[in-house]
């Protein structure tokens, strides 16, 4: 009992210190890699078939044209390639 307690205290010990940190710092958490977008790609969509967001902007005719193509060909799914 005495080490599940020790633990707890340790884990509570280090989220208080990194609260203060972000009291003094005022900066917020961010990922190490950097998301899709250390890729430099906008967003990632695997769907099949558009969303409904992009349904209207083809009805309206502001869709962007190759975003329209990529849900026309089905061929294989793509990849990325992580450098």
């Amino acid at each position: 009992m005495e080490t599940i307690l020790l633990t707890f205290g340790f884990f509570i010990a280090v989220i208080f210190a990194m609260s203060i940190g972000f009291i003094i710092k005022g900066k917020t958490i961010k990922g190490s890699c950097g998301g899709i977008t250390a890729l430099g790609m906008k967003k990632m969509c695997d769907c099949e078939e558009p969303c409904d967001n992009l349904k209207s902007k083809i009805a309206d005719g502001t869709a962007d044209p190759n975003e329209v193509a990529r849900f026309e060909k089905k061929a294989e799914p793509q990849f990325y390639e992580v450098k």
